[in-house]
């Protein structure tokens, strides 16, 4: 008797944190301006609020070690990498990062395993007057949230992925180990500037007086100036990753060729901090960390594969014209009879320039995905039908839902389909599985 009695308390116990998990998360979305759902106008710039917060908290990210990652394009797939190798290492690892796909404790985890539901309810419980008092964005929540939680799990060096930009992001309270800009492209426009120069300074901005900063390999020679001469105004040492060929006998559980891009920058992050930083990684745990990164950090979304074929189905939350050029000369390595393409975009993109890189001949099923910000089927119609002009083969569905089961009906056994266009197409692609 006194069993079931246990049994039925936990169930009860389990019961109340799952609402009150639930009504702390419709909480942190409802009240906190999120960027991701609604652009420009929930976008806060600044360090102020973040640094006052972070004060009143007791300063939670001076009580760890942390490698800094900025850059348009290839921060997501760093950050895992680089958190798998040193977990491999057996280093209590915390990482942050974002968006999400499906889960909000996706964007915090430490050693792989996402933060607890309680702690998130007793953080917004503890903090909610301040959070409000201060008009906290949901990205500085978020930091303030991950710095605390790492803290507490005495971590010892965690992977911080920028959020937007550098200079004035939240992130930049921290003084890491080493610092990273993967990549420079167009992208957020509206709040970082509307040519690569503008955006390549904003991203200079995690450039730390005598900190080390390793630059991507695939970065123009004038925007390496750029970071060039910020790294020599703060005394930094800087570092441009190139290619090595033994990289190669390290292998990955990814088909994407982009990826080895991102392998580069890792293995050379992993050399400085070994030399600079004595931080201690073995060839083993190097190649290990790299081969279980998706096993090690539940890394999703990147060229994934959702089926190998009947039909083949992968998924890319590619969204800037450099990612979808990226992805697209990745496609034309893969073997198939037709191609259907699963299309989603939000308002901000210049998806005339998107839809220039994907095969004329393909079949298109535009969706638009359930955010305020969703480039509307209405206007995705208009445009599309202007720019394919002469391809008959375009659908046009309200939900991203009805689009992907739709190109799933017509597809046959040897023909592809990818989801790509923006991380909430693929997001609410991978919640209709």
């Amino acid at each position: 008797m006194i069993f079931f009695k246990k049994i039925y308390f936990c169930h009860i116990i389990k019961l109340i944190q799952l609402v009150n998990y639930s009504e702390t998360i419709q909480w942190i979305f409802n009240r906190l301006p999120i960027y991701q759902k609604t652009g420009l106008k929930s976008y806060k710039p600044g360090l102020k609020r973040i640094e006052s917060f972070c004060s009143y908290l007791g300063n939670p990210q001076n009580f760890f070690k942390s490698i800094h990652v900025g850059g348009t394009n290839g921060k997501g797939s760093t950050v895992h990498m680089l958190s798998s190798i040193l977990q491999e290492e057996r280093y209590n690892t915390g990482l942050f990062t974002s968006p999400h796909l499906i889960d909000f404790r996706e964007r915090i985890s430490c050693n792989g395993i996402l933060i607890e539901k309680d702690f998130i309810i007793n953080f917004v419980a503890d903090n909610k007057k301040i959070i409000e008092k201060e008009k906290m964005s949901f990205f500085e929540m978020n930091t303030a949230l991950a710095f605390q939680y790492f803290k507490e799990k005495k971590v010892n060096l965690a992977i911080i992925e920028v959020g937007m930009g550098g200079r004035l992001d939240s992130t930049n309270i921290i003084n890491p180990e080493i610092s990273i800009i993967t990549s420079i492209s167009e992208d957020h426009t509206e709040s970082l500037g509307n040519n690569r120069l503008k955006i390549a300074l904003e991203k200079a901005g995690i450039i730390k007086k005598n900190i080390s900063v390793i630059i991507g390999s695939e970065i123009s020679k004038e925007i390496q100036f750029v970071f060039f001469k910020e790294a020599l105004k703060k005394n930094a040492p800087i570092y441009f990753s190139n290619y090595v060929k033994d990289y190669s006998k390290y292998k990955m559980p990814f088909e994407a060729d982009y990826q080895k891009l991102n392998r580069i920058i890792v293995l050379k992050t992993i050399d400085i901090l070994q030399k600079r930083k004595n931080v201690i990684v073995s060839n083993e745990s190097i190649k290990n960390g790299l081969k279980k990164v998706i096993e090690n950090t539940n890394f999703r979304g990147r060229w994934q594969i959702l089926q190998q074929n009947n039909p083949k189905i992968i998924c890319d939350i590619a969204h800037n014209e450099e990612g979808i050029f990226i992805i697209n000369k990745q496609l034309k390595k893969e073997s198939y009879e037709k191609l259907h393409l699963v299309l989603g975009f939000v308002k901000e993109k210049k998806v005339e320039r998107l839809l220039k890189y994907f095969p004329v001949d393909a079949y298109y099923y535009f969706c638009q995905p359930n955010i305020e910000r969703k480039f509307s089927i209405e206007n995705l119609k208009i445009l599309a039908k202007n720019i394919l002009k002469n391809n008959q083969k375009m659908y046009f569905y309200s939900s991203v839902k009805t689009a992907f089961l739709s190109a799933k009906s017509k597809a046959k056994k040897k023909d592809l389909i990818l989801i790509s266009g923006s991380t909430f197409t693929v997001s609410e692609a991978l919640l209709s599985l």
